[in-house]
């Protein structure tokens, strides 16, 4: 066993051993919210897990928990992440539309090639995992061919939660650190490395036919540090990854990444560790108890519509023998020797709590303010109300999940697709403008907008007033304190507008300096064509007097 190979065991059990403390809990909130994603936490194989998710599925006696959830991760998905329109925009600072119109039509791109490449489906299965456990892992790379070739586009893969172990190089930092342990077939190793460069005993196994059998692999991504592992092809680069057959402790590859290739979102830390719980854990107690409650519900149900009874044996009447239902003739000496026994079970009891509990579950996964309400049409200010109720609820998870998940998955696809030349070959040479600079995320998702509409309706109310103390006063100087170009480009921008169909205000005064000059060069023109008119009728009458 080599030095780089140690130290990838060692690091390796360094991480098992601070996940082992949450994984209970985790394992519990998978089998009562998504029963076919617990399997890998019980011996970190899938060989059986249709058969090990559908028995826990039979054990689950009430799914309020299970739809709440869905309920929630579709609406996480079209609040923040919708495929229908684009969720986020490019700012570099930059003053010149020129520059604001590139950045635009780069995220654009960016937007379009996310989409084209599965995201929406790849997100789903993610925020399968946020929800019940807190966090998932999104793996975001190059768009590649069968030998491992660029080919444009991105590739995206979320990574189950048991399979990874995951850590911080700095405190409270992003994850940036992961070592995934995982199970490919013996033939989709010898794909993905290449035979000549995986161990003896998997090439002999291929060689030998036995294609099905698996292998464990670990694959850890770390930043770049002195004495770290890797060879020459990651020395500048600022992430190393190593793949290796852990049982020959045999590295197959090594290379690295110029930004971490991960996204790893948390909903709530758990203190002193780089892990996290989501909203399953919250209902855990209200969803056992439930299923508890439910499952006593169905035993007293067997009961009173069969009936619980008692027998005397009276030498005529067998009880250990005696089968009742209908169409059947119980021999008996006496009327007495067999009766109805009340059960004293109580449903009313059980039904009221079961709606408690299932209020409270509803309540907790924001399943009642999420859900679209029927009824009649609201007003502008109930709209609004719900609105803000709603960003209240979901600001916990917005702030990690935009700084931990769309800007690392935002950055990583545009630093991608800038590296390739397919930003330069779509979109022309960057403005001088953004060359030495750097750039943020804007979120402009429906949840983004929704937040920017208090600064909407500001520009409205603002501008609203001044037009009503003009009229009120006939002053019309108090619009002079008030930049309505400005104004307006703002507000379309808040809005959501494409900034390539919005003018800014050096566009706008541009565009009327333009349309003021065609404006005199008519006026001119039409003067010099009535002094020409003149002058012909003048010229005319002369001839006309001679």
């Amino acid at each position: 066993m080599n030095e780089a190979a140690q130290q990838l065991e060692r690091r390796l059990t360094q991480l098992q051993s601070q996940r082992l403390p949450n994984e209970q809990l985790w394992r519990e909130v998978f089998e009562y919210m998504a029963p076919e994603r617990a399997i890998g936490w019980f011996d970190g194989s899938t060989d059986s897990a249709g058969t090990s998710s559908a028995a826990q599925r039979a054990r689950i006696y009430d799914s309020t928990a299970v739809d709440s959830g869905e309920i929630l991760k579709s609406n996480i998905a079209s609040w923040m992440t919708p495929d229908n329109s684009r969720w986020f925009g490019l700012d570099a600072g930059q003053d010149d539309e020129q520059s604001t119109e590139w950045m635009d039509g780069a995220a654009q791109f960016i937007f379009e090639h996310i989409h084209s490449a599965g995201f929406s489906a790849v997100s789903g299965e993610c925020y399968s995992d946020m929800v019940p456990a807190g966090w998932f892992v999104l793996y975001i790379d190059e768009g590649k061919d069968e030998q491992g070739r660029p080919i444009g586009g991105y590739n995206f893969e979320q990574w189950p939660l048991f399979q990874c172990f995951v850590a911080s190089s700095k405190p409270a930092g992003r994850v940036d650190t992961i070592y995934r342990v995982f199970n490919p077939t013996v033939e989709q190793v010898v794909a993905d490395y290449g035979l000549e460069n995986v161990s003896d005993e998997t090439r002999k196994k291929f060689e030998d036919g036995k294609l099905t059998e698996t292998v464990e692999m670990l694959w850890a991504i770390e930043p770049q540090r002195k004495g770290n592992y890797a060879g020459s092809l990651a020395k500048n680069m600022p992430f190393r990854s190593c793949h290796m057959e852990r049982a020959k402790k045999h590295i197959v590859r090594e290379s690295g990444y110029n930004e971490f290739p991960c996204a790893v979102p948390r909903w709530r830390l758990i203190p002193g560790t780089p892990y996290a719980t989501g909203l399953g854990s919250n209902v855990l107690p209200d969803v056992k108890t439930l299923n508890d409650i439910i499952r006593l519900e169905l035993m007293s149900l067997d009961i009173a519509v069969g009936g619980m009874w008692k027998a005397v044996d009276d030498g005529v009447l067998n009880p250990s023998t005696v089968r009742i239902g209908p169409r059947k003739i119980v021999s008996m000496a006496s009327m007495d020797s067999m009766a109805a026994l009340e059960t004293g079970a109580n449903f009313n009891v059980s039904f009221s709590k079961g709606d408690q509990l299932r209020q409270s579950i509803r309540r907790a996964l924001l399943a009642d303010m999420l859900t679209p309400q029927g009824g009649p049409v609201r007003s502008a200010t109930e709209v609004a109300r719900d609105m803000n109720q709603i960003r209240q609820l979901m600001a916990p998870l917005v702030g990690r999940f935009q700084s931990e998940f769309l800007q690392v998955l935002i950055e990583r696809c545009f630093n991608i697709a800038y590296r390739s030349g397919a930003l330069v070959a779509k979109l022309g040479p960057v403005p001088e403008g953004l060359l030495d600079g750097d750039y943020t995320v804007k979120y402009i998702s429906p949840l983004a907008r929704s937040q920017k509409m208090e600064e909407v309706n500001a520009i409205d109310a603002h501008g609203a007033g001044l037009l009503a103390w003009a009229g009120a006063t006939q002053d019309m100087t108090v619009l002079d304190g008030f930049k309505t170009d400005e104004a307006f480009y703002e507000k379309g921008l808040a809005l959501g507008v494409p900034a390539k169909l919005l003018r800014g205000p050096d566009q706008l005064a541009a565009k009327r300096e333009m349309d003021n000059q065609n404006r005199q060069a008519a006026q001119q023109q039409v003067q010099q064509e009535q002094l020409q008119q003149k002058a012909g009728e003048a010229a005319i009458e002369s001839a006309a007097a001679a």
